[in-house]
């Protein structure tokens, strides 16, 4: 991550892990100015950004991911605060959420990366 849209400007950041989900908020050219899940915000070539759409949980304690979109369908998996996973099939506040093969359906609102 960069501080301005260009090779010129200094790094800021370097990030390492996988899918970490990042919010577009402005574009220049092939560069991308990004909202990270820690509040750093930055610029980054637009070639660095994967199109798979991931999130990360929120909160302090596990949440439940169930098998339908529906708080009393029952619960396929438990994560803690901090997963990062791959989300699809997002609809009327709940979105399909994969960690490693293990998925179910959370509320948007656990998640950050998803508006």
């Amino acid at each position: 991550m960069r501080a301005g849209p260009g090779r010129s400007f200094p790094a800021l950041w370097e990030y390492r892990r996988q899918d970490l989900p990042v919010k577009v908020v402005q574009t220049y050219q092939d560069w991308r100015k990004v909202d990270d899940p820690d509040g750093a915000s930055g610029w980054l070539q637009a070639h660095l950004l994967s199109p798979v759409r991931t999130a990360i949980v929120r909160g302090g304690e596990p949440r439940e991911l169930h098998q339908t979109p529906d708080a009393d369908a029952p619960v396929n998996w438990r994560v803690e605060a901090g997963v990062v996973g791959r989300i699809s099939q997002c609809n009327v506040g709940w979105c399909r959420f994969d960690v490693h093969g293990r998925n179910g359906y959370i509320q948007i609102i656990e998640l950050w990366g998803v508006e």
